[in-house]
């Protein structure tokens, strides 16, 4: 069994991985970590130092100010971490790649295996097209995120850079400018509305023709789902940073 600690285990992401680790019959809630114990059958904690079993692996869908006590238990422990929490700062995603050195860390913007699809897509799709079409990338969410632009926005921005060797210049805002696009941007759109689970398009723009990828999530559900199999594959695995990517060439 893979004993697992849920992080943020009192939210809507927590009670979605809890849900989807019941539906498996080869992993155990060992703890979960919150401020909130909203009647969870298994014990919920305030801080990590509390916990004193040993878990194989961390799922944390909870907020970027946990980092330092997430990696201080999972140093000690030799716990491998799935980190599925967005809004993390240049110099956390730096830390997390450094911590990735003595311990696995699997690491998405993004848990759905959709999302990741359409990233390797936009990817091809950059290096087949080159510089003939405008990139722009429009991300949707709910009115209660924080954030902006999303996560996969970025990420998806990254991938299609990447074919680009990073010379593209992302553009957040032009309502300032005025002045025709730069052959060097893409554009990157964020809308807060309603209840909107998360849909992102990424469009490029020729003459006379627009090629457009799309994905859209309709419950959190399946980032839960993504979490809990991110979390079987990393479970034993030697350090380092993965991703979805893993688990896709390793399927």
């Amino acid at each position: 069994m893979i004993k697992t600690i849920i992080t943020g285990s009192g939210g809507k992401m927590g009670s979605f991985v809890a849900s989807a680790i019941k539906d498996t019959d080869d992993m155990q809630i060992i703890a979960g970590v919150d401020k909130v114990n909203s009647g969870q059958d298994f014990p919920v904690f305030s801080k990590f130092s509390d916990i004193k079993e040993k878990a194989d692996v961390i799922i944390d869908f909870s907020h970027p100010s946990l980092l330092n006590d997430i990696l201080d238990y999972a140093f000690k422990n030799k716990t491998a971490v799935v980190f599925a929490t967005t809004g993390y700062s240049d110099a956390q995603i730096e830390q997390i790649k450094l911590a990735s050195k003595e311990i696995p860390i699997f690491f998405s913007f993004n848990m759905s295996l959709g999302v990741n699809l359409i990233c390797s897509l936009a990817k091809k799709a950059a290096s087949i097209l080159g510089d003939g079409f405008d990139i722009e990338i429009i991300e949707k969410h709910h009115n209660q995120k924080i954030d902006a632009p999303s996560g996969t926005a970025i990420m998806l921005a990254n991938a299609v850079n990447s074919q680009f060797d990073g010379n593209k210049v992302y553009e957040y805002d032009r309502h300032s400018k005025r002045q025709k696009r730069s052959k060097k941007e893409i554009g990157i759109h964020s809308v807060r509305g309603g209840t909107i689970v998360g849909e992102h398009d990424v469009i490029f723009a020729g003459r006379d023709e627009v090629i457009t990828i799309s994905h859209s999530a309709y419950s959190k559900e399946v980032f839960a789902v993504g979490g809990v199999r991110a979390a079987k594959f990393i479970a034993g695995k030697p350090a380092g940073l993965y991703d979805m990517n893993s688990i896709l060439s390793f399927e």
